[in-house]
């Protein structure tokens, strides 16, 4: 019964504290100009291609923290209107673990304009398979139960992702459907069919939209990402602001995000009832140096309930390649 607590701790914990979700949590890196790891719709958005990595870590001091990895590229075809990508993801907490990757096809669609002109909606779809693991081999019961199997267990699962995007020169929105199949997740049914519903809905949706003004040496960039989980409802919001300076060597940036999810999660302390909601506040900081391009944000959660003082940190390295001047006369950094 020990080790079953433990193990509902540790999901209940992660949950609450980071949205864990089926596939690639949707963190705050999509905003170190990584669009196309949240939506597929953006491969190949531009001319030439970009790659991106990140590694981010939760709670330095607490032992099997949540950790996630991830490595993405995708380019335009040449001089066609498709592009493709790939991406690979390693997300472990404790004693769940899931790997997977994606293959992304894209086509961008000119709406109007000449040639620098960028007016443009873009389709893509990412068949997507993702290995799910649960290991119980540390797991240990004085008497015998039935829930608990023993060994490290493991299932495979096949799914799509589907994106849309419009970008008319400094103005964007896009519009994802994640895990868009009904896909039976019955890695934690093992032994105990009986106990544990059928779950098949693993739907997330998103939408986010932003602005990119000014042109001279300064711009500011406000948007929103808003996302919900299909079978759960819960819902967040992200509000972000950038700022960009043109430097010599290429372009440094800086902004802040707040999310907010409209679900509270209830707690007792003492004879006291009380409700909090996910709050978190991510710095960003980053530097565009030639094709090269690194990036650091730190996420800190409010509230009084928390797991550990400690925040999350996660880096983003990249390089952009295929494209030694902007495209379009518009400051869009995600295309040009």
């Amino acid at each position: 019964m020990r080790q079953r607590l433990l193990l509902l701790f540790t999901l209940l914990a992660f949950v609450f504290t980071s949205k864990a979700q089926e596939g690639i949590p949707v963190y705050f890196d999509y905003l170190a100009d990584n669009y196309y790891l949240v939506y597929p719709s953006m491969a190949g958005i531009g001319q030439g291609g970009k790659i991106r990595g990140t590694v981010r870590k939760q709670w330095f001091s607490v032992e099997e923290a949540p950790n996630l990895q991830t490595l993405n590229a995708h380019f335009r075809i040449g001089e066609t209107s498709s592009g493709v990508g790939a991406t690979f993801y390693n997300d472990a907490n404790g004693y769940h673990a899931q790997t997977g990757f994606k293959l992304t096809y894209a086509h961008h669609l000119k709406l109007g304009g000449d040639a620098r002109y960028l007016d443009q909606l873009s389709f893509g779809l990412s068949p997507t398979y993702l290995q799910s693991s649960l290991d119980e081999s540390e797991f240990r019961s004085v008497d015998y139960d039935p829930a608990i199997i023993g060994t490290k267990i493991s299932q495979g699962y096949f799914n799509l992702d589907l994106g849309i995007s419009y970008s008319k020169m400094e103005f964007y929105a896009h519009f994802a459907v994640l895990n868009l199949l009904a896909s039976e997740r019955s890695l934690y049914r093992f032994g105990r069919l009986g106990d544990v519903p059928v779950i098949d809905n693993l739907r997330r949706y998103l939408v986010s939209a932003g602005y990119i003004f000014g042109k001279s040496e300064w711009q500011l960039e406000p948007s929103v990402l808003f996302q919900m989980t299909d079978f759960t409802k819960e819902k967040s919001i992200d509000i972000n602001a950038k700022v960009y300076r043109d430097v010599d060597f290429g372009r440094v940036w800086g902004g802040l995000s707040y999310r907010r999810s409209f679900d509270g999660a209830q707690f007792q302390n003492g004879a006291d009832f009380g409700e909090q909601r996910l709050q978190l506040v991510t710095p960003i900081v980053g530097a565009n140096i030639k094709n090269f391009m690194v990036s650091y944000n730190y996420s800190y959660q409010m509230g009084s309930i928390r797991l550990d003082n400690g925040g999350f940190h996660q880096i983003t390295l990249g390089y952009d390649f295929g494209q030694s001047e902007r495209k379009y006369d518009c400051y869009c950094p995600a295309a040009n």
